[in-house]
């Protein structure tokens, strides 16, 4: 039960490590815990819309994926060109001792391998989650992301994936509510 509990306080610290990458955009600011939950939901609704895949998994890898940030912390495009972190011993460190351990392991493998369905699924819920942000900054006032959208769009894999980023951004952030809003 150590390890578990060490674990957990571990995942933990994701809520106290923010995403690096705000910082260039000059606009906005997310922990890497809140991304995950993000891209967590995100998966669970194309689970929704993709049968196939299989949910758990896919739920599953969005909830681990950056778990190894833990202990690297997220890099960002432009500290990716001068350290590499080095993930994979991050990860073997942090399940080392965990009764599932291997299975957390082969996730994040899986997720960064890109081969199966759920892993380009899981690919697109982490690139949407940072779409869904880059839409809010800007239709907000922010200008940063008119240069991020098209590049981040750019790197979805899956039919779904970039149908769900050509609603999004053709929505307004807040017309979910404001659309029917009335006094």
């Amino acid at each position: 039960m150590k390890a578990i509990a060490d674990l957990l306080f571990e995942s933990k610290i994701l809520k106290d490590i923010p995403r690096a990458g705000f910082a260039f955009l000059g606009a906005g600011r997310e922990s890497v815990a809140e991304h995950c939950f993000a891209a967590t939901f995100i998966a669970y609704v194309m689970s929704q819309m993709v049968p196939e895949a299989d949910a758990h998994r896919l739920m599953t890898m969005c909830l681990v994926h950056d778990l190894p940030e833990a202990r690297t912390g997220d890099l960002n495009y432009v500290q990716k060109k001068y350290v590499t972190a080095d993930e994979n011993s991050a990860i073997k460190d942090v399940t080392r001792n965990v009764p599932f351990g291997g299975s957390v392991c082969d996730l994040i493998e899986e997720f960064n391998r890109q081969e199966t369905t759920e892993a380009k699924l899981a690919h697109d819920a982490d690139q949407l989650a940072f779409i869904l942000d880059l839409k809010s900054i800007s239709d907000t006032g922010g200008r940063g992301p008119e240069k991020w959208l098209p590049v981040v769009r750019n790197r979805l894999k899956t039919e779904i994936g970039r149908n769900i980023a050509d609603e999004v951004c053709s929505r307004k952030w807040d017309a979910w509510w404001m659309e029917k809003y009335s006094e």
